[in-house]
């Protein structure tokens, strides 16, 4: 029987203040279920995404190892690839919102276990102005905490370090006017927050019910937050979201497959916890099922 070809692209910095020996373990795991394994240390950012596109295909699977970021990064460069690999993932990230989604496990041997039972799953891939997110697209409120907290900071704090960059934000909390049209629906209004997600939870801080998540369905779930016009509002907002009551108090929850959103201001976005620049349109498509993953 021809040996299968492994690539793993590690990010050293994501999860620092871990022990790297369970990595050892992952790797003994996957060797013995007959991988050939090659790894790969990524450099700088975009390292993972280049790797991945120029290896990949020489593969039959490619493994990141790593944070959400990583991940992206990886998914990214094997998309570019006519007859991409299939992938797999050993989460080593501070929040790994993906991960939990999925039940993937953050020992690095069990990860690597699941993924020698050969069970490929088909995942949906977010296109945002065509580039791609794994797990969420969001703008406004908080969106500034997933791409500025340091990588130290969140090796070291872990969810604490959104929770504190968060807290430098509030200071500067405020609506944006945007247009957008969501399968048809149009929405025109201000808004304080925004995500498009296919995740249970959104920097380890915001959850939604996994029963309203599904992750092959050609659907996202889309979030939006309202400007409140009174102390009340925002208080029965504040109330809403901590309570996970998405379709009641205000707050615009809709499961859509494609979203055409429009500005006139400076919106910067966060795309699994990686910045994206403001852009005056914006559009975001499901596509079904594009990601195969052992996991």
């Amino acid at each position: 029987m021809k040996q299968r070809k492994l690539l793993m692209i590690v990010n050293p910095r994501a999860g620092k203040n871990k022990s790297h020996g369970p990595l050892f373990d992952a790797a003994a795991v996957l060797s013995q279920a007959g991988y050939l394994i090659s790894i790969h240390i990524t450099a700088a950012p975009g390292d993972a995404a280049e790797t991945a596109r120029r290896e990949g295909g020489r593969y039959d699977l490619v493994v990141a190892v790593g944070g959400d970021g990583t991940l992206n990064e990886v998914v990214s460069g094997l998309t570019c690839l006519r007859k991409p690999p299939l992938l797999g993932y050993l989460p080593q990230g501070s929040t790994n919102d993906f991960a939990s989604s999925l039940h993937i496990s953050g020992d690095p041997a069990e990860a690597a276990a699941a993924i020698t039972r050969n069970v490929p799953r088909q995942l949906d891939l977010g296109r945002w102005n065509g580039r791609n997110f794994i797990y969420v697209a969001s703008f406004g409120a908080f969106t500034r905490t997933s791409y500025a907290a340091s990588q130290s900071a969140k090796n070291a704090l872990g969810h604490l370090a959104y929770i504190i960059e968060g807290m430098k934000d509030l200071s500067t909390l405020r609506p944006y006017r945007i247009r957008l049209t969501a399968d048809g629906e149009t929405l025109d209004g201000e808004y304080l927050f925004g995500a498009v997600c296919n995740s249970t939870s959104i920097g380890g801080l915001m959850k939604l019910d996994p029963e309203r998540v599904v992750l092959d369905d050609g659907l996202f779930e889309m979030l939006l937050i309202p400007s409140p016009k009174t102390a009340a509002n925002l208080q029965s907002l504040v109330h809403a979201l901590l309570n996970q009551e998405y379709d009641s108090h205000g707050l615009i929850f809709r499961h859509v497959s494609s979203i055409r959103l429009e500005t006139e201001e400076d919106l910067p976005w966060s795309l699994d916890g990686e910045y994206a620049p403001s852009a005056p349109a914006v559009d975001i498509e499901n596509c079904r099922q594009a990601l195969t993953a052992l996991l």
